[in-house]
């Protein structure tokens, strides 16, 4: 019991005396310290927390002492110095009021009843209070259970036990204590030796141990728990068993598995007890299974008796490692079972091999035969280890070889094996194949090739899914009508292929399915080839004797992945063939290794300026034509590649457009072709239209000195005179052109100052300069033209006149000179009398005076009339003396002579 008084609220008067202020501290003390000057008492009232139930109502009652000079109506009720509500209030009689709260598990605290006059302030009040804690009362324990373990060869003394205490929280402190009794068979009274133990402070114990100093075989042992708290106690089922139910023996000791020759299937099991059969007599049981497998096999318990210490385990598989183990139980199974044994390994003897080799063969056509590559694996029942394969190759039904493979111990880890040989397209091939160990031959498996001509059907449309991570192959069967297929072979290699024993793998299935699931290694982002073969089986007959044979049939194969990803690499690309809108771009397919899924297509993006356009392209096409492109322009281009699972972009390459397209540099110099031509043409056309305007213009015509008229003007005068050697030139010149002659001869004559003197004129004969030629004959030449020889030089007669045809000479008549010249007399000066002219002539000839001498223009005296005279020569003068004379023209008679 705990009291404790609380002090006034009022204020005491500061006007009483001292005397007064005393009494009231003195009286204040007075009721305020214990239990014996309290004027409330409340029950319950305990020295001790009291406990409430959560959930549950708590009633006390607040009683006041005998003298107390309150009454019931100054009665007031607390919890942690908070009022509690009046309607909770109870009166009983005149000296007690009770108080009824709902608790919660949060109300731990002190419950106080006050007693106080409220008019008499300077009063002290009377204070009592009670603590509470709340809490749950204790669940029953359920599911009691013991063990007592085995140690060394007995079984411990000390037995552990356990129970479900329950999930709910006394939320007070829990006492635990666990009862073990020892019973006599015959009136199961309680024996002396009594043990438990106790739990304190542990709200939610589920476990405890109990020390039996000694294990009670052949005893009974009643066990049970009990748990209390402040608010009750419970206990659980009491448990009476016999001491053997309990315990819980060790596995055997020396667990042995020995194989045995000439037994290949099976095996002999020993081991020890782990207790004496006095103390406790055991049942064990084996159990086996193959190594790395975790499907056990027991053995019956009814073959195994409690005292036998072997087993011989039988109908096992030759030459195959198998793991045993053992545990022990009471023989009544009033006991617990012992763990598990550690494993012991074992292999069974070696036997014959079963089963064939599985043999299959990769054919790989070459120009003129056939590469044949064998391919084999060990037999599924092998029943020990391969020491050798005897191989024998066949063609055309007679024996071709016979070849021994022996193995090493480094071949023994590979799962394939392989042989090479060559088979021509036009034979067939029998290969037979047994495998020996060191128990006996396997039977033989026999493969048949035909010839190239002589396949045999294949299946027909094969195609496969993913289906939880594993590959699924579905086929149809082969047309009907033909072989019956015995059984289905599906081959699959990786892609590229490297190497036939690792990347090569096939299954057999049975020839009633069309779909399976391939149990191979696959990996992800790597492509397989599947093919599958519809495998025929039929029997021979040769030399008679009949053979077996299994054939194959047409391979379909499709390709496949378990897992595709993005590419690793884009494809390069290049241009080809760029025009003026138009370029063709072509690429390489990426490799196998890096596209990591199937190509689902390509995307061409270009890019000029900032305009950027892309272009699909189909997964098989390696090439495409970008159109509407720009003329000469710079374009930067690349390649997209995609799978189902990403894309990957090629490298940029740039490249520019011609400036012309394709005909128009062609049409360009086709115009100017015709363009050139019409004008060749139309000047053709032109020269020949005005060929004689151009002849005139370009070949001025020259007269021919054997049409010379110079005979007519002195046709009374021997032409045989002896005149000095002089050089002359003829020149014809067209009557009606005489300007132009005229205008000529002026061009050319200050070329000639060197040769011809200063006082050189025109004559006036038939109104033409007599020196107004541009014409040369080959002998009028300047003296530089030395390199001539002598007989190319032309010499001309020389004319002395001294007027035109017709005038009267004044003193003397013209003289015709024979020339230097070595050519021959013009036909009118040697026959003279021949010289007449015709009123028809359109032309006269003129001569010019060549090497020696030159006819010059001379005026007369009076200015009136020009003469021939002939000028000085510079170089040698005249052989004969000339006329004196200075007139050098002749009267006209009958003026000038037609032309």
């Amino acid at each position: 019991m705990m009291g404790v008084c609380g002090f006034p609220d009022s204020n005491l008067d500061v006007t009483m005396d001292t005397s007064l202020h005393l009494l009231l501290i003195v009286m204040y003390l007075q009721y305020a310290v214990g239990p014996s000057s309290s004027c409330v008492k409340i029950f319950p009232d305990s020295d001790q927390p009291i406990a409430a139930e959560v959930g549950k109502e708590f009633s006390a009652t607040c009683h006041l002492l005998e003298g107390s000079r309150y009454t019931t109506d100054d009665i007031e009720w607390l919890f942690e110095n908070k009022s509690v509500p009046k309607q909770n209030y109870v009166k009983i009689n005149e000296t007690a009021v009770s108080v009824t709260v709902n608790i919660s598990s949060n109300m731990n605290g002190w419950l106080k009843c006050r007693a106080a006059k409220e008019s008499l302030s300077y009063e002290p009040s009377c204070l009592y209070g009670i603590s509470l804690i709340t809490g749950y009362p204790p669940l029953v324990p359920k599911n009691l259970t013991c063990i007592a373990v085995q140690e060394d060869k007995n079984i411990s003394p000390k037995l552990k036990c356990s129970w479900d205490p329950g999930t709910r929280d006394p939320l007070l402190d829990t006492t635990y204590t666990l009862y073990a009794q020892l019973c006599s068979e015959s009136e199961k009274h309680l024996t002396v030796i009594e043990s438990f133990s106790t739990i304190s402070k542990d709200r939610l114990a589920s476990s405890c141990t109990v020390d039996l100093r000694t294990y009670p075989y052949h005893m009974d042992l009643r066990v049970w728990v009990e748990v209390n708290n402040m608010l009750g106690s419970e206990h659980s089922d009491k448990l009476l068993r016999d001491s053997s139910y309990f315990a819980k023996p060790s596995p055997p000791f020396d667990v042995r598995v020995l194989s045995e020759i000439n037994f290949s299937t099976s095996l002999m099991v020993t081991w020890k007890p782990p207790l004496d059969p006095n103390v406790m007599e055991l049942s064990c049981i084996i159990r086996y299974c193959q190594a790395g497998f975790s499907v056990w096999t027991e053995v019956p318990e009814d073959l195994m008796h409690s005292h036998t210490e072997s087993f011989r385990l039988q109908s096992l598989h030759p030459y195959t490692d198998y793991v045993v183990q053992m545990q022990c139980i009471h023989i009544k199974h009033e006991s617990y079972w012992s763990d598990w044994s550690a494993n012991a390994t074992e292999r069974t003897a070696e036997a014959k091999p079963a089963s064939s080799p599985d043999l299959w063969r990769i054919i790989q056509l070459t120009t003129h035969n056939r590469n044949i590559t064998l391919i084999w694996t060990a037999p599924v029942q092998a029943n020990g280890k391969i020491l050798r394969y005897d191989l024998e190759i066949s063609q055309d039904h007679e024996i071709f070889e016979r070849r021994v493979v022996r193995l090493n111990e480094l071949e023994h880890i590979r799962s394939h094996q392989t042989y090479s040989m060559d088979l021509p397209p036009g034979k067939v091939a029998t290969i037979e194949i047994t495998a020996t160990n060191s128990a006996g031959v396997s039977p033989k498996a026999t493969l048949f090739i035909p010839r190239t001509d002589k396949e045999l059907p294949g299946v027909q449309d094969v195609s496969w899914s993913v289906n939880d991570g594993q590959l699924q192959v579905k086929w149809l069967p082969p047309p009907p009508g033909g072989p019956l297929v015995s059984q289905y072979l599906l081959e699959w290699m990786k892609i590229p292929l490297r190497e036939f024993q690792s990347d090569t793998h096939w299954q057999r299935v049975s020839p009633h399915v069309n779909r399976t699931t391939l149990t191979g290694d696959f990996k992800p982002f790597q492509r397989y080839n599947i093919s599958v073969f519809p495998i025929y089986s039929y029997r021979f007959r040769h030399s008679n004797t009949t053979h077996r044979y299994i054939e194959a049939g047409r391979p379909v194969t499709t390709a496949a992945y378990i897992q595709q990803g993005s590419p690793l690499e884009g494809p390069t690309s290049k241009v080809t063939k760029s025009k003026k809108t138009s370029a063709e771009l072509t690429w390489e397919e990426i490799p196998l290794d890096s596209q990591r899924g199937f190509i689902t297509g390509y995307t061409i993006f270009y890019k000029t300026g900032n305009i950027e356009k892309f272009l699909p392209v189909k997964a098989h096409l390696r090439s495409s034509v970008l159109t509407d492109l720009t003329s000469e322009s710079e374009y930067v281009v690349h390649v997209m590649v995609s799978t189902v699972a990403g894309s990957k972009n090629g490298s940029d390459f740039n490249f520019k457009t011609a400036k012309y397209g394709d005909g128009e540099v062609e049409l360009i110099v086709v115009v100017v072709c015709f363009s050139f031509l019409f004008f060749a043409v139309f000047i053709i056309m032109f020269c020949l239209r005005k060929r004689e305007v151009i002849k005139e213009l370009l070949w001025p015509h020259v007269p021919d000195p054997n049409d010379s008229s110079i005979a007519h003007w002195s046709p009374d005068f021997s032409v045989k005179t002896d005149l000095p050697k002089e050089d002359v030139s003829v020149v014809e010149v067209d009557v009606f052109d005489r300007k132009s002659l005229f205008e000529e001869d002026k061009a050319v004559l200050p070329l000639k100052k060197d040769k011809y003197l200063s006082e050189e004129h025109s004559s006036g004969i038939g109104g033409s300069s007599c020196m107004s030629s541009p014409r040369h004959s080959v002998s009028d030449s300047d003296e530089g033209d030395s390199g001539q020889t002598t007989a190319s030089i032309v010499q001309y007669s020389a004319v002395v006149a001294s007027g035109y045809k017709g005038q009267t000479p004044n003193h003397q008549t013209p003289v015709f000179a024979r020339s230097e010249s070595t050519q021959p007399l013009l036909d009118c000066e040697e026959h003279t009398e021949h010289l007449q002219e015709g009123n028809g002539q359109s032309r006269n000839s003129y001569f010019r005076r060549g090497r020696g001498l030159e006819l010059a223009e001379c005026e007369e005296p009076n200015g009136s009339s020009l003469t021939f005279c002939p000028a000085e020569e510079q170089m040698s003068p005249i052989v004969e003396d000339l006329p004196t004379s200075t007139s050098c023209y002749m009267p006209q008679q009958s003026g000038y002579r037609p032309q």
